[in-house]
């Protein structure tokens, strides 16, 4: 039995899914238990939180503050902490822990899923992934609980602890979960702009992927290094490409994208859902605004009241989402980077696709347009479901209901609590694809075929 198993989810993309589909099972059946809640739950809206919780989406269709007890709310945010970091690498971490090491057919899984350059980094890069979560979440939790001022004196000491520890591993994992009755519109938090800033600052972090935090890390530490050498033996201590070209690609493009859609929502809504913020607090809430949709999933407004043009212009940042090997989902901003670059390569009559004196693999760019293609399918089918199953219902809402859900955001426009049996199981499955990929989906279950020694001729077809 066990040699059968192995050799049916060799496949890494098959394990990938089927870790995420167990942990979802799970967290239904622990939501379901009378100790976790207030009210009766039922068992689509069980599968529903739990695979809002697993897939770090956010989308609720009841209220977290209310429905759950505090053993409740504790399973969502362990649910979310595993389904953050990401069940395989807890599973590689606990084989290498309890067995004193790990089988080379195991490691070979989980590199495809780490992008570790050499296998024997495999290992070394899951640990930093649970030491950085770990840390930046406590780090998140001690500022939050330091904003918390005369609005949570109604709260005991363990109460705020719970509080801030929630809201940090819900920040960090771009969970979106908010155990406050309106999220953080509540009046407890949204004139409480510090609390604003620090939650946007841990979703960013989160967002950045674990690769990249990490190659940043090792950036500073390069500088200070230098530095070092520099002052005291007057040495020019240098190292070249120590900055990855997929950290810059990410990096730069997730600070483009952030100071962009700041500057959107500020203009856009300045005399709309930011009119009731004055000066900084205004800008603080933009900034929120305009980053919470790369797939954070926090509501410092009410998203249904802004503008038409605002309303799409949030579509398009959940669609493009956070960086790869991140917490975050959506098609992510390396793959948004490529598509661009491509087309600026196209348009110069280039061949190939360039940046920063290397050249952008082929593989990387099939992948980039595989996976946006695949997304805008899926959700194009998700959104002709609803539809099917609520004709009535706004176009507009449907669609942006589903951009949230594909891209694990969390964001609403008000009807995910309303939505009908058979659109809610929609939603589940979207989230589902949407946090493990359908390029993965199709991966596990598309026979790979043998390498061939031979290449056709190439043949160029009529496309503009």
């Amino acid at each position: 039995m066990y040699a059968l198993i192995r050799r049916r989810f060799y496949n890494p993309a098959q394990l990938f899914i089927s870790s995420f589909m167990g942990l979802i099972i799970a967290g239904t059946l622990l939501l379901k238990l009378p100790i976790a809640l207030h009210q009766p739950l039922s068992w689509t809206d069980a599968l529903f939180t739990a695979t809002s919780a697993v897939c770090v989406t956010g989308l609720v269709v009841v209220d977290t503050a209310t429905h759950f007890t505090l053993i409740g709310q504790l399973f969502i945010m362990l649910l979310i902490q595993a389904g953050g970091i990401g069940i395989l690498s807890f599973a590689g971490l606990f084989t290498y822990f309890l067995k004193g090491g790990s089988s080379y057919e195991n490691q070979l899984a989980i590199r495809d899923f780490s992008n570790a350059d050499r296998l024997g980094e495999v290992f070394t890069l899951l640990k930093r992934t649970i030491l950085i979560t770990f840390s930046i979440e406590l780090m998140g939790a001690l500022c939050i609980y330091m904003t918390l001022g005369g609005e949570s004196s109604t709260q005991s000491v363990g109460e705020r602890v719970f509080f801030s520890l929630f809201h940090a591993v819900s920040s960090f994992c771009n969970a979106g979960f908010s155990i406050l009755p309106r999220g953080l519109m509540d009046d407890m938090v949204i004139l409480n702009y510090s609390f604003q800033f620090v939650v946007a600052v841990i979703y960013i972090f989160g967002g950045l992927g674990f690769p990249i935090v990490i190659n940043v890390i090792k950036y500073v530490k390069h500088l200070f290094n230098r530095l070092l050498k520099k002052w005291t033996s007057r040495e020019n201590f240098y190292r070249p490409w120590v900055m990855t070209i997929n950290s810059k690609i990410n990096l730069i493009t997730t600070a483009v994208i952030s100071i962009v859609a700041t500057f959107v929502i500020y203009i856009n809504e300045f005399n709309n859902v930011l009119s009731v913020h004055d000066g900084v607090g205004k800008w603080i809430i933009a900034f929120a605004t305009a980053t919470t949709p790369r797939t954070a999933g926090f509501n410092s407004v009410d998203f249904a009241a802004l503008h038409f043009s605002s309303i799409l212009f949030v579509m398009l940042l959940m669609w493009i989402g956070a960086s790869p090997n991140s917490t975050g989902g959506g098609i992510k901003t390396s793959t948004f980077a490529v598509a661009v670059l491509n087309m600026l390569s196209l348009a110069k009559g280039k061949e190939r696709t360039e940046i920063f004196r290397r050249e952008i693999a082929t593989i990387s760019i099939q992948r980039a347009f595989a996976t946006m293609f695949l997304s805008l399918m899926v959700i194009g089918l998700a959104v002709f479901c609803i539809s099917f199953f609520e004709p009535s219902r706004p176009l507009l809402e449907i669609a942006f209901e589903c951009f949230s859900a594909y891209s694990t955001v969390g964001l609403s426009l008000n009807i995910t609590g309303d939505l009908a049996q058979g659109s809610k199981i929609v939603v589940v499955l979207l989230m589902f694809i949407g946090r493990v990929t359908m390029l993965s989906v199709l991966i596990a279950f598309v026979k790979k075929v043998r390498y061939v020694h031979y290449k056709y001729a190439p043949e160029e077809l009529t496309i503009n």
